[in-house]
């Protein structure tokens, strides 16, 4: 069994990366998929402490986040391809506003 210690430190270095990614980068998409690496850290941490405690919540809650996660997705693909239709641009400075 893997201690919960390293089960902990993936998840925070993989949240750590996300956030970074989120701030850092300019491209939407780059920024989208940012996102669901930290809810994906995030169900690391839930599976985690779902082992370590020997019940089925954290599985429960994880269940939850990917179905929010699911359509968290198809509703901002569907934003960043409408803005891509009508700006020609992914960057996220020159999306300054919801203005067409």
């Amino acid at each position: 069994m893997v201690p919960l210690a390293h089960v902990l430190s993936l998840s925070a270095a993989l949240f750590v990366i996300g956030a970074a990614g989120f701030v850092i980068r300019k491209n939407i998409i780059t920024v989208f998929m940012c996102i669901e690496l930290m809810l994906n850290a995030v169900n690391l941490a839930f599976i985690g402490f779902s082992r370590y405690l020997g019940n089925l919540d954290g599985q429960l809650f994880v269940f939850f986040v990917i179905v929010v996660a699911a359509a968290e997705a198809a509703v901002g693909l569907a934003i960043i391809i409408a803005l891509y239709r009508n700006r020609n641009s992914l960057n996220i400075e020159e999306l300054d506003s919801m203005k067409m």
